[in-house]
């Protein structure tokens, strides 16, 4: 992308819609559970900001960023569990003013990065408009989190054309962190947007293809939604298979949700 400002404009306009189901809670709201075992709503807007402060550091300061790494390595796992949990522990005004204070701080700094920069991050070097992607993605997750936690339904907006991306980019990285071969050869993948545009990924004349809407799609690959509760469709047993393990989400897999449970036994994170 060589103009990644409109990824960085969805990132802000995904981040002020969750901002706006957290804002007016009171300290009851932020400690209600959500689907992610041990989690409340709290913990999910911690992530977020813990996450943000990651990505920052990694965007400002490389040197400082690999030292966060290293930690990263000796507690495999756990430092996403204990960045959550610290900030969880916070009265929920601070929270949210951290939040927002780590958010506002990344974008600025994503938007003055010169063109072309790539930065560090747990897995390979990203550019602006990855780090963009990643954390709309995340976002976007975590707030489902927080929606069903809150009862809420959420309008979906074509911003989920990035979480779409991420999941077609991510299939052979859901085989490969399962031990398992990537198949050979490209999907199609057609999907119907919020607003009834037609995304589509890979040749035309591919044998197997998953079709459905995007806002369905979007809920298998960050696995908040079970497979059977989906109206994704697919044709060809290699593209059968992948919607069985499929994520959008860097680290190990996550165990998903039941079919027909309203929470998840373990979302992926």
């Amino acid at each position: 992308m060589s103009d990644p400002s409109s990824v960085i404009d969805d990132l802000h306009q995904e981040s002020e819609e969750l901002d706006l189901l957290v804002g007016g809670l009171d300290e009851e709201g932020w400690r209600l559970a959500t689907p992610a075992p041990g989690w409340t709503v709290a913990h999910q807007i911690a992530h977020l900001a813990w996450t943000d402060r990651s990505a920052l550091l990694a965007v400002t300061d490389a040197e400082a960023f690999a030292k966060e790494v290293e930690k990263a390595i000796a507690s495999p796992g756990g430092f996403v569990d204990e960045g959550a949990e610290e900030g969880a522990a916070r009265p929920a005004a601070a929270l949210l003013a951290d939040w927002r204070a780590g958010r506002g701080a990344l974008e600025d700094s994503l938007r003055a990065a010169p063109a072309g920069t790539r930065f560090p991050w747990y897995g390979p070097p990203m550019s602006v408009a990855s780090v963009a992607t990643g954390r709309l993605m995340e976002t976007w997750a975590h707030g489902q989190d927080v929606a069903d936690a809150l009862g809420v339904t959420r309008t979906p907006t074509d911003r989920l054309r990035h979480v779409v991306r991420i999941g077609v980019r991510a299939r052979d990285f859901a085989f490969g962190v399962r031990g398992l071969t990537p198949p050979d050869g490209e999907f199609r993948v057609e999907l119907e947007s919020p607003t009834g545009e037609s995304w589509t990924y890979g040749p035309e004349d591919a044998a197997q293809r998953v079709t459905g809407p995007a806002l369905d799609f979007c809920l298998l690959v960050t696995q908040r939604a079970h497979r059977a509760d989906l109206a994704v469709r697919a044709q060809g047993p290699d593209a059968d298979h992948w919607l069985d393990i499929a994520q959008a989400f860097a680290g190990p897999p996550g165990d998903g949700r039941r079919p027909g449970a309203a929470r998840p036994a373990e979302p992926g994170r």
